[in-house]
């Protein structure tokens, strides 16, 4: 889909969304530009992403969709840029939602190609700034569910339900990650290409090189907080994994515990059991309550040592 601002006169900005071959090549005729194809914008060296030529630049930054649940097949996608002194090209191949609020920011007054550029960027700036946030408040709910035990008596004692919990919160934490993994891939190209743009844009206007001074300060305060976020997730993943390692060592000190107990009564019993002619207490009248009280006190001597140790 090819999309021209503003809709009569000269045009600034071109929005391609999803193009063919055929349309890619039609622009590049009718513009006189050399508009990369998608294999092209998805080439991950910055040599190849960050592109400056006879006035022109060629941008490419990896983008997430902007909506939940997106029927994009590609987790990420290229965004493309094409910039001329005169012209603005976007070449994108999912649906950001943030393109709503920007055509509608572009129509309030006459911007140069560079000012939509600085837009553009303003607003993946914002949205990576606004899914940090989201994430925030993720961890602190993992962590609030992790350190503060927010389950109640009865599902503690539970092993099923703790250990649903556990793998439940394991798979939260590994979700989290991954869509860092994508905000940091977005994050570092921009922190690459608004400088970039800034220094061999001589064209650019003054005003808008001080915005995107300013883009670029906003890009590295959250690149330090990304990193902040990164370590915080792989404490909560190594949290849970600890959890998980110590639910395992409460099972495994249940059994030996109960094992140890059941050897002194399954030895007595053992002995008892032995049809051997000689052996005194059997024909005693006192032999068999003897017998069964032994075999309560050698479970009960562990159970209290192992009680008395903490242990159980």
């Amino acid at each position: 889909m090819l999309t021209v601002y503003p809709d009569s006169g000269k045009p600034i900005w071109i929005d391609l969304r999803d193009p063919t071959p055929e349309e890619i090549a039609k622009a590049c005729a009718d513009y006189g530009l050399e508009i990369p194809p998608r294999a092209q914008l998805e080439e991950i060296e910055f040599s190849s992403r960050l592109q400056y030529e006879d006035g022109t630049f060629t941008l490419s930054v990896p983008v997430t969709p902007h909506l939940k649940n997106s029927d994009a097949d590609d987790v990420t996608s290229p965004l493309g840029f094409v910039l001329t002194r005169d012209l603005l090209v976007t070449v994108r191949f999912s649906h950001l939602q943030t393109f709503e609020a920007i055509r509608t920011r572009v129509r309030r007054r006459t911007r140069s190609a560079a000012d939509i550029f600085l837009v553009i960027l303003e607003a993946l700036i914002d949205y990576g700034a606004d899914q940090l946030e989201e994430l925030r408040a993720e961890a602190l709910r993992v962590s609030q569910r992790i350190f503060h035990e927010d389950m109640p008596e009865k599902q503690k004692r539970n092993v099923s339900a703790v250990s649903r919990m556990l793998r439940g919160t394991l798979v939260e934490i590994g979700d989290m990650g991954e869509r860092l993994s994508h905000i940091r891939d977005t994050l570092l190209v921009l922190q690459r290409a608004v400088p970039f743009v800034n220094e061999h844009g001589d064209w650019i206007e003054p005003v808008v090189k001080a915005r995107l001074k300013m883009a670029g300060k906003d890009v590295q305060s959250l690149n330090d907080y990304e990193v902040h976020l990164t370590d915080k997730i792989q404490f909560l993943l190594d949290a849970a994994l600890g959890f998980i390692s110590t639910e395992q060592n409460d099972l495994f000190k249940v059994m030996t515990i109960w094992s140890t107990v059941g050897i002194p009564p399954v030895l007595l019993a053992g002995i008892w059991g032995m049809n051997f002619h000689v052996m005194p207490e059997l024909s005693a009248t006192w032999g068999y309550p003897v017998a069964l009280a032994s075999i309560l006190v050698s479970a009960l001597v562990p159970l209290s040592w192992f009680k008395w140790r903490g242990w159980w």
